[in-house]
């Protein structure tokens, strides 16, 4: 980039921009800005920055460049015309204007290009043609309500699908949580039931302390058990419900698959008649299974409100409810959020596999409208996949 020179009113007055200017409102022009040279592939105005001068070709060749959330980068085609413009073309809208430029203007060519600085170009605009000023203010807030209304019907559409898949999402640990606490009330009575029948026979706090200490043993094995097989599992249950009938236990075979998943074997069946005899053995195993059972039911509902809450803490992530517009983020958050908001979408043939770079640092960003960007493309994708394929 060279200095900055003047330029003479014979130049402007061939550019279609001023073609119908008088001489007088030429040389205010002229004095008003200055004239600077570009080298090839050089940016004559960055998108992002301040937005602080209105820049008019005068020779080269020049090519706007604009950089979106949803479409990527955008190159119009290039120019070697005369008066095509860039910069702060909306300056004259005073407080209303971007404050910073909507596009990057890049040289392809070694040019030169008039540079009015916004203020300047605002005041002028106002200054010689207010009818136009009016007109133009008019196109632009009509545009903008325009984009704003396509935006907003796109993002509504966006989020009927989302919704649909979120609820489908939701009910799976809502049921399950509902369908476990109501198998938990009827557990509790009989579990109250069967302590009310051990304090009929009167057993002592020895015994009933001996009794604790097994169920609290169960309590530990539960989920902590070696994966098995159906088959292992099946032998297993067969095996222990033989050794409760032997002892005179009710419904034996009720009783095992609760027991055998706490890892109680006949071994641990003999432990307990003998420390709590072999009159209340029947009773004290059906309190231990009711005990058992409650456990995993308790389970089941801490998984299903974990995920329900998980679910909740991604659809706020997506939404970046409660955020700022722009702030910094970790992207593989939003990538997460979004992959779980699509989860009740997804076919069974589609697997999904993330390969993330975890060395990446924090990017100040619009997330919401990153996460925009990643739904679109995973509901594109997921159409084009149909009912088989990897994400």
């Amino acid at each position: 980039m060279t200095e900055t020179t003047a330029v003479d009113i014979d130049e402007l007055r061939k550019l279609f921009l001023f073609e119908r200017l008088t001489d007088e409102q030429l040389t205010k022009l002229a004095s008003s800005g200055r004239v600077r040279s570009y080298a090839q592939d050089e940016d004559v105005l960055r998108q992002g920055e301040p937005a602080e001068c209105f820049a008019v070709l005068l020779e080269g060749e020049v090519q706007m460049i604009n950089e979106t959330v949803s479409a990527g980068t955008v190159a119009m085609p290039r120019t070697s015309q005369p008066g095509v413009y860039g910069g702060a073309t909306s300056a004259y809208l005073g407080d209303r204007a971007p404050e910073t430029y909507q596009h990057t203007l890049r040289a392809t060519a070694p040019s030169r290009l008039f540079l009015l600085p916004a203020k300047k170009f605002a005041y002028i605009v106002a200054e010689w043609f207010p009818m136009a000023m009016h007109l133009l203010d008019g196109m632009m807030s009509g545009g903008r309500m325009q984009r704003e209304i396509i935006d907003r019907r796109q993002r509504l559409t966006a989020l009927g699908t989302i919704t649909a898949g979120l609820t489908h999402e939701l009910n799976n640990p809502a049921a399950a949580a509902v369908r476990a606490v109501s198998e938990l009330r009827s557990l509790i009575r009989t579990s109250r039931i069967q302590l009310a029948q051990l304090a009929e026979d009167g057993i002592p706090p020895e015994k009933l302390r001996a009794l604790i200490e097994a169920q609290e043993a169960c309590m530990e094995n539960l989920g902590n058990q070696p994966q098995r097989s159906p088959l292992e599992i099946s032998d297993a249950e067969d095996e222990l419900g033989d050794a409760l009938e032997e002892v005179g236990v009710d419904d034996a075979w009720e009783l095992a698959p609760a027991l055998v998943n706490a890892g109680f074997t006949a071994k641990d069946l003999e432990k307990i008649r003998g420390k709590v005899g072999a009159e209340q053995t029947p009773a004290a195993l059906h309190w231990l299974a009711e005990a058992i059972e409650i456990s995993q039911m308790l389970n089941e509902v801490t998984e299903a409100t974990e995920r329900i809450t998980s679910l909740i803490r991604s659809a706020k992530q997506y939404s970046q409810m409660d955020r700022a517009p722009f702030q910094t983020i970790d992207v593989h958050d939003l990538l997460d959020s979004t992959v779980a908001i699509f989860r009740g979408k997804i076919a069974p043939g589609i697997s999904v596999v993330t390969d993330y770079d975890r060395t990446l640092p924090l990017i100040p960003c619009y997330a919401g409208e990153l996460n925009q960007v990643w739904t679109n493309l995973i509901h594109n994708a997921l159409d084009a996949m149909g009912e088989e394929g990897t994400l």
